[in-house]
């Protein structure tokens, strides 16, 4: 398996990490049965999607429909990160970091994929 290949799997795995963490952190903080934790859980389904997404399309680098899901889906991500780090006031918070910097290199690797580079340089 390539270099890339390696590293565009390993930010997939890296972006799961964080949403069950978030999700774990999420159990821990808020109440059972409260609105924020049932919001709190969908971010991390956002978040776990994602990277399931995006470790789907780094095995199936000829196939552009799931490369333009996955992009969509890592932009947006890389949003939600953004968002939450300015609502804290902290963009550099590392939760925030984390799963902006995978979004970030996720959208990278599927416009790769979309652009047909992946099947070259995989």
């Amino acid at each position: 398996m390539g270099k890339l290949k390696t590293l565009d799997r390993f930010f997939g795995v890296l972006l799961l990490v964080g949403s069950v963490l978030h999700a774990y952190g999420s159990i821990s903080f808020y109440r059972l049965g409260s609105a924020e934790l049932v919001w709190a859980l969908s971010g991390s389904l956002a978040g776990g999607l994602t990277s399931v997404v995006n470790l789907v399309r780094a095995g199936r680098p000829e196939d552009t429909t799931v490369a333009w899901i996955s992009l969509v889906a890592a932009i947006c991500w890389a949003i939600v990160a953004a968002g939450f780090g300015a609502a804290i006031g902290n963009l550099i918070d590392p939760r925030v970091l984390w799963h902006l910097v995978c979004a970030l290199a996720l959208a990278t690797f599927s416009v790769l994929t979309v652009i047909g580079r992946a099947q070259t340089q995989w």
